[in-house]
């Protein structure tokens, strides 16, 4: 099944931790839709920002309780995925795309 890529990727994840992989390592990091499986974020990726993509890793995140006054509540379930350029392929500037 096809999907359309901004569907798939949410938002980039920009911390100091995905900062420095992105130095480092050419991993990008983005929150992508629970359902959504490696192969279709390899495709997002590479049809959104016009790179080749050489590995795809996925965490799912569970939500965590939070608490107002006697209140409690948790954050939704999410997923992310860190994406690896190849060598010789420009870096992703997040705000180049659609």
């Amino acid at each position: 099944m096809m999907r359309d890529a901004t569907w798939i990727l949410l938002k980039p994840i920009i911390t100091e931790k995905t900062t420095a992989l992105k130095e480092a390592s050419r991993t990008v990091c983005f929150a992508v839709r629970r359902d959504a499986n490696k192969t279709e974020i390899k495709r997002a990726v590479e049809q959104l920002f016009k790179v080749k993509v050489r590995s795809v890793r996925t965490q799912n995140m569970v939500g965590k309780t939070r608490r107002v006054g006697r209140n409690f509540g948790s954050t939704g379930d999410w997923k992310k995925a860190y994406v690896t350029l190849r060598e010789g392929e420009k870096m992703i500037e997040y705000f180049e795309a659609v």
